[in-house]
């Protein structure tokens, strides 16, 4: 999801366009100007989508993050994230796959993963965070998403981190939803049926719930094995 400054530039209204190359200009002769610009960027350009991926306010505010220089970045980012609204922290996040987050920006995946927020938790889990988690800690985040109900095709890096260990708490979390009469998230079952031991163990699991003689149990089975053969 890379950041497209063009279609930004194309999409904000000519005063807005003034105030953000003004607030770029104070950032870049003071870089704690941006403790200033950075809130009030929602309501001097907007929040109206760009594209699939880009709000004009998430996006200003990661272009006023690109000014900072890196011997002050870790501190603003820091700042920013621990005393901005929920608006401000997504961006902050998101910035991270544009700056160079380092250390600090490792610390804030860690605090919005653990955090209850849905937006928060999506964000940090983009290029940045895929790279920058050890992979214990990132398969647990993926697990938390699937919790949450957050699709995931918008976690970054599933291709190249999915594994067994993955397909494995995939599959257990799947007989967990069956067993208690729920719903399977359908986007899980690619990552299961790429390791065909977690397959065998995960299918077997849930055909043997369709016989349950609990009806929401019963259903849910017939639910996820449906869905299970559908992805394959």
């Amino acid at each position: 999801m890379t950041l497209r400054t063009s279609l930004l530039r194309s999409a904000l209204s000519e005063d807005a366009l003034t105030w953000l190359d003004a607030a770029v200009d104070r950032i870049a002769a003071d870089p704690r100007a941006i403790r200033q610009v950075f809130p009030a960027a929602r309501r001097r350009c907007g929040r109206h989508r760009i594209d699939d991926h880009w709000t004009v306010d998430d996006a200003a505010r990661v272009v006023l993050l690109t000014v900072v220089p890196p011997a002050d970045l870790a501190l603003e980012l820091v700042g920013l994230y621990r005393h901005g609204d929920r608006a401000e922290r997504r961006a902050v996040l998101r910035a991270l796959d544009v700056v160079d987050g380092g250390a600090a920006g490792l610390t804030l995946v860690r605090e919005a993963i653990n955090s209850n927020d849905i937006e928060l938790i999506a964000a940090a889990l983009g290029p940045f965070g895929a790279r920058a988690l050890p992979l214990p800690e990132y398969r647990q985040a993926v697990l938390k998403c699937v919790f949450n109900d957050i699709p995931l095709d918008r976690i970054a890096g599933l291709p190249q981190h999915a594994d067994a260990e993955l397909a494995r708490m995939m599959a257990d979390f799947a007989c967990e939803r069956v067993a208690a009469g729920r719903g399977v998230p359908a986007d899980i079952w690619p990552i299961v049926r790429a390791f065909p031991a977690a397959v065998a163990l995960q299918r077997a699991a849930i055909e043997l719930d369709t016989s349950s003689t609990i009806p929401a149990r019963r259903e849910a089975a017939a639910r996820a094995l449906a869905d299970f053969t559908g992805a394959c």
